[in-house]
Formats: C-alpha cells, structure tokens, sequence
C-alpha cells in the first residue's frame, strides 16, 4: 500500500508540473524579462519514487535567461535539512548576464546538494539538488547515493582499489594521457615522465602535477643527470646547478584566472559582431566648453549636480530622434533595416566580471538630472550583479565612454543587434584661431573631444553618418538644444 500511495503521489506531481511547465512555455520573452531578478519559472524537476528511496523531487539547473546554457552556483541561501517554503530563495545562480536568485516553487525540505558552492559552468538540466516531502525522508536517503548531478573532484576511476605507491608510479609513467599545460612544461623543463606522478582522471598528468613536483625539487636529481654528460667544463656546471632555482621562480609566476559566465558571454559576441557585422567608421572632434560652462551653470545655478556623460546621453539622444534612420537596426530575417520606436541608450560599465550595458529608456525624452539619477542607479546595481533582465537586454544604441582615462579617441564594437555605438575620447585643450565678436581672427585654447562612430554599415552609409554627426555637432555647440 505504501508504494501505490507513494506512486499516486508522483504521478499527480508529475501531472501539475506538466501543466505548469505548459503555461510556462506561453509565456511571452518580453514579459519574462519584466520579471526582474526573482525567478518563480517551473523548476526542471523529476519526481522518483523507488525502493529503498523515499518520495523525492531532483531539480536541475533552469534556464534564468534567453541565451543561457551554463550557469555557476554563486551562493546557497538554503542548507541540507532546512524547510523550504513556497517563494523562498534556494540559491544564487550566476547566469550569463547577471546574478538571479532562485526561488521555489514546491514546499518541502532541502535533502542533498549535488553542486556545492562555487560549482562553475553546471549544464543547464543538470541536478542541482534533491527535495523530499517529510523532514523524516532525508534519513532514508544514503548518503553515497548518485543522482547524476554531484560535482566530484578528479580522481582516476580505472585504478583497483587501495592501490599501492609502486603501482600508481607505475602507471603515471606510461600514461597516454597528458594535458596540454602538463606537456609544455615538461618540454620547457626538459623533465623525465618517470618521476611524475598523475592525480588526474584515467591517470591524466595535470598541469599541476608539474608544478608541484618543480617547486618540491624531487625531479630535480635527474634533471641534473641528463645534463650531467653533456657539461665537462666548470662554467656550464654552474650553470646547470642555477637551472632549477631559475626554473622554481619560473613556475611559481603562472597563476590561472577564472573566467566568470558574463565575460564569456561578451568574449563570443564580440567576437560575432566582428566576424558579421561590417563595421564603418566615422570620427569628428567637438567643442567641449559649451557643455563644460552649461554643467557649471546647473551646478551653481540650480544645485544640479551632472556629470559630462550625463549631457553626452542627452546629446546623442537628441541627435538620433531628430536622424530617426540612424536609430534603427538590422533585420536579418528581412534583410532590411528597421527603425526603433523609441530612442533607448545603452551605457557601458566596467564591473569586476566583465562590461555590462544597462539601458536609459526614452532618453530623449528626459531631462538631465533625470537621466544622471537614473545612471548612478543602474551603475550601482551592474556592479553589484543585481541588474534585471528588462534593465539591460534591448538598447538601440550604445556609448562608451573613456574620457576619465588618458584615452583620446578609440573604435568600440557594435552590440548586436544594435548599429551602432559612439565611443567617446577625454578633452583636451588645443589652441585655435576663433572668431571674435568684431569679426577678427585670434588664437584661443579651446576644449575639444574625440568622438568615434562604429556603425553598421547595412544600416548607415555615408549621408546617414554625416547627417547623424552634424546634429550630434549642434547639440554640443548649441547647449540649449537640449532643453527643447
């Protein structure tokens, strides 16, 4: 009876979560990115009801956003044995775009973890932890039980048990199995294979190995052997003794950078964007001092408080509303261009795991102090990992600004589907003749800026660019264009 009762009892769940994943799959991608960064979507779940196990539910990693296939678990809010409730936050998953927490959507209590803290590039579907019905079910669930998501650490898999020391150095001595760092340091090293020991997978030599057996010196005798006969004068014995202090220095300098979710994300579309999008390239220098008196004037004028980026979204908005063809992207379905309804500029921030562009919607249509407030929020929550799906997926172009570095101009990467995106160089004072208010000539320091347009070239041609700068140009000569 218990079985049937406990059979009953999957099916029905089973049952509920084919109905919720069903409405789920209607679910518009505009309205799931609105959802901000609390996800409550259908867990991919499998409900197993055995022998020797209780009733359990085995979740995997879930899809938090368009284009993710992988994610990383960043943190777990909830531990083995705690109660799980409806709407509580089980763990933070480090997507390809951003950190989101993921909550729950079945009651019930936390039995295993199967990807610790810190797990990288876990396969979405992947089980990521294992739910029971009752506190009591967590002890009928062996400890050593597999589930086929525990992440374990490398071991070799093909030995017997308990083997001795003799037979492992045996077997890392005619290992076919070598990674590609492990085998550059043994070729830089000059090292023997035989006094190597493996602690990889099938007896995989790891690059670590290597390392550990340089800095312990224990290869460093038959280094010196193999050397030995080829050095019969005493100069080149020196330098075969200093040889291995040199090589220990050596390998104590590499060190290996993890690579986080988003920068991997940006590495490949960069590279696409390159690979696909054909690039044109506009530039033009622009008279800085009307926008630098007009930020002084708010300041002291009205307690306004804006920065130099601030006006320049401001700027370039103003110009793509008034050039509506240069707010538009490629269509590659129709193989035609398509203007944007609204003017949406994507900013770039520099974060520790990697550039994020957070999005000021209806920028033309703000003011200034509006979109400097908004700016230092989004700026604080790309930093802090905390940006929502809606708050940066869009944009219809973007600006890059590294004016606060001693950059004077650079070409920036469009962001697909985007055409384009101004990257924008620091002032710098240059003198130039000017026209006085008598009509003379005289030589004056003026403030001038870099400003370089990177642009799809099946969206902008020349006279579409041209038109886009001489509008951009007025904004900054003409400062009160902006309050119009």
């Amino acid at each position: 009876m218990a079985n049937i009762r406990a059979l009953l009892v999957g099916l029905s769940r089973a049952r509920l979560s084919l109905a919720e994943a069903g409405r789920c799959a209607s679910i518009r991608p505009s309205l799931l990115a609105s959802l901000g960064g609390h996800y409550t979507l259908p867990m991919p779940t499998r409900w197993f009801s055995s022998a020797g196990l209780p009733p359990h539910l085995v979740v995997g990693m879930p899809a938090l956003s368009p284009t993710m296939n992988q994610g990383n678990i960043a943190k777990w809010r909830k531990q083995e044995g705690d109660k799980i409730e409806v709407g509580d936050v089980i763990c933070e998953i480090e997507t390809d775009k951003a950190t989101l927490e993921f909550e729950s959507l079945e009651e019930g209590y936390l039995a295993k973890i199967l990807a610790p803290e810190g797990s990288k590039d876990v396969q979405v579907g992947q089980p990521i932890f294992v739910t029971v019905e009752e506190l009591e079910d967590i002890k009928s669930i062996p400890a050593d039980t597999s589930f086929g998501g525990e992440q374990k650490e490398e071991q070799p898999t093909e030995s017997a048990p308990q083997p001795d020391v003799a037979k492992v150095s045996e077997q890392s001595s005619a290992v076919s199995r070598i990674s590609p760092a492990a085998k550059l340091l043994i070729k830089e090293h000059g090292l023997d294979m035989s006094s190597l020991r493996a602690s990889g997978p099938r007896g995989t030599l790891l690059k670590g190995d290597v390392l550990a057996a340089l800095k312990s010196g224990a290869i460093s005798s038959s280094a010196k052997e193999k050397k030995a006969p080829a050095a019969p004068s005493s100069q080149p014995t020196r330098d075969s003794q200093a040889q291995p202090a040199t090589t220990s220095q050596k390998a104590d300098t590499y060190e290996d950078i993890p690579n986080s979710q988003i920068r991997k994300v940006i590495a490949k579309r960069l590279l696409e964007s390159k690979q696909t999008t054909p690039h044109l390239y506009l530039s033009k220098d622009v008279v800085l001092d009307p926008l630098l008196a007009f930020r002084s004037d708010l300041k002291e004028q009205h307690g306004v408080k804006v920065s130099v980026n601030d006006i320049i979204i401001k700027a370039v908005a103003i110009a793509l509303r008034n050039v509506p063809e240069a707010n538009a992207y490629w269509n590659s379905e129709k193989e035609e261009a398509q203007k944007c309804d609204s003017v949406d500029i994507s900013i770039a921030v520099a974060t520790e795991k990697g550039l994020m562009t957070p999005i000021i919607r209806n920028a033309d249509q703000k003011t200034i102090s509006a979109i400097s407030s908004e700016v230092k929020q989004l700026a604080e929550k790309a930093r802090a990992g905390k940006l929502a799906p809606n708050e940066f997926q869009g944009g219809t172009f973007s600006i890059s600004n590294l004016g606060m570095y001693p950059v004077d101009h650079f070409c920036a990467i469009i962001n697909p589907p985007q055409s384009g995106i101004l990257a924008v160089g620091r002032g710098n004072k240059v003198v130039e003749p000017v026209v006085d208010s008598d009509g003379n000539e005289k030589a004056a320091a003026v403030t001038k800026m870099s400003l370089t347009l990177s642009a799809d070239h099946r969206v902008f041609d020349g006279q579409v660019g041209g038109k886009f700068f001489t509008e951009l140009a007025l904004n900054f000569s003409d400062i009160k264009r902006l309050l119009l």
